[in-house]
């Protein structure tokens, strides 16, 4: 019953679109079989697709559909192409040092991708990291390069080898109802990583893993997050910034709706403690829930991993105007917000409006330094500004 009613759904769907061609990939030679390697049909697909003068679904039914890497080039005479996928597809369950990307999309307009699982099977590598053997960074999930014109609607993306979803050089980008999942000891497995790129919407999704659920790096502007739930993982992060000199700035981020669970961070920026010259501004954080997180708010401009390169220095990243309305609920630590600015480059604009923050049912702390900021309504932690 429940496989007739997802065809139902799938006539519907491509019925729905005036004129619009499919082109299923099990047609075309991939087997749901979890081994069979399904590159050429889906490579034959998007030929198709790309080339036509009307819109496409390519499809993938349910079942297990084995890829090995590969790429999808634009630009496309076609900018309708859709994805919809009611199956998994799998990875290969190895690592190579020759690949940095699983499935990539680079220089396309108008893509949507509906629906489906991803399989990263990360599993090896992130072993070889956890032995501190010397292993390769791993292969994203699914990445967009020099692209615009893109929704990524309901896809579920599990166990990746390095980050699950990267978006580059890219503008227009919509991610909704996603589910991102990898387990909390899998290392580098950012769910959403950001960069490069502008207007950037993700909504109403779910996202659990080992590093960031969603990390915003250099050249970042005009983001929308909503209606997220991230845990475990380390946080909503802006950086870390300020590693490369004359790196982009990032401008115009919104967060807001969010709410963390068991998470390492809360709602951060992290710049590297380098001179190296960049920008943060215009950052509103809002209406966030933290459950048990061990950095609510943070600031961090000594980031300097292993001590190696950057001890004794300042950060060059200038921070100003974040603003930080209605942020409540539990850490788990003593300092529930933590402002160590650069003493180079003080954080300045900063804003606290509605904060209650508590540490095992108690009044927690708030530590400042290098920073000037105002503080309005309730404010729990008194601010130390």
């Amino acid at each position: 019953m429940a496989q007739s009613m997802s065809f139902l759904i799938t006539l519907l769907f491509i019925s729905s679109t005036t004129a619009m061609a499919a082109f299923n990939i099990v047609n075309l030679g991939a087997k749901p079989d979890g081994q069979t390697d399904s590159a050429r049909p889906f490579l034959r697909a998007w030929a198709a697709a790309c080339r036509a003068n009307k819109p496409v679904t390519i499809y993938v039914p349910q079942g297990r559909f084995f890829l090995s890497p590969v790429e999808f080039l634009g630009p496309c005479k076609n900018k309708g192409i859709k994805f919809l996928i009611h199956g998994t597809i799998i990875a290969p369950a190895g690592y190579s040092s020759s690949m940095n990307w699983w499935i990539r999309f680079k220089n396309v307009d108008g893509l949507s991708i509906y629906q489906g699982t991803l399989d990263g099977r990360g599993q090896s590598l992130w072993a070889c990291k956890m032995a501190g053997r010397s292993c390769p960074f791993g292969a994203t999930s699914l990445s967009f390069s020099q692209s615009k014109n893109v929704l990524i609607s309901g896809l579920t993306s599990i166990n990746s080898k390095f980050y699950h979803l990267s978006i580059f050089g890219s503008s227009n980008v919509k991610i909704q109802g996603v589910k991102i999942t990898a387990p909390d000891a899998s290392p580098n497995t950012d769910g959403i990583h950001l960069q490069m790129s502008s207007g950037i919407t993700i909504k109403g999704s779910t996202i659990g893993t080992g590093d960031d659920c969603i990390a915003m790096k250099a050249g970042m502007t005009d983001v929308w997050i909503e209606k997220v739930r991230c845990g475990p993982g380390h946080g909503i992060s802006i950086g870390s910034l300020g590693d490369a000199a004359n790196e982009a700035g990032v401008q115009n981020i919104t967060v807001r709706s969010v709410v963390f669970t068991g998470t390492q961070n809360g709602v951060r920026i992290k710049t590297w403690g380098k001179p190296n010259k960049g920008s943060v501004n215009g950052v509103t954080f809002a209406n966030a829930i933290m459950q048990n997180v061990q950095n609510p708010i943070i600031i961090d401009q000594n980031y300097c991993p292993s001590n190696r390169n950057c001890p004794g220095q300042s950060s060059g990243v200038k921070i100003s105007r974040v603003s930080y309305t209605n942020i409540r609920g539990s850490s788990a630590t003593p300092v529930a917000v933590k402002f160590d600015c650069s003493p180079s480059n003080p954080c300045s604009g900063i804003g606290l409006k509605d904060i209650k923050l508590r540490y095992q049912n108690k009044r927690a702390q708030a530590f400042c330094k290098n920073v000037r900021g105002t503080a309005t309504g309730f404010i729990d932690p008194p601010s130390c500004f």
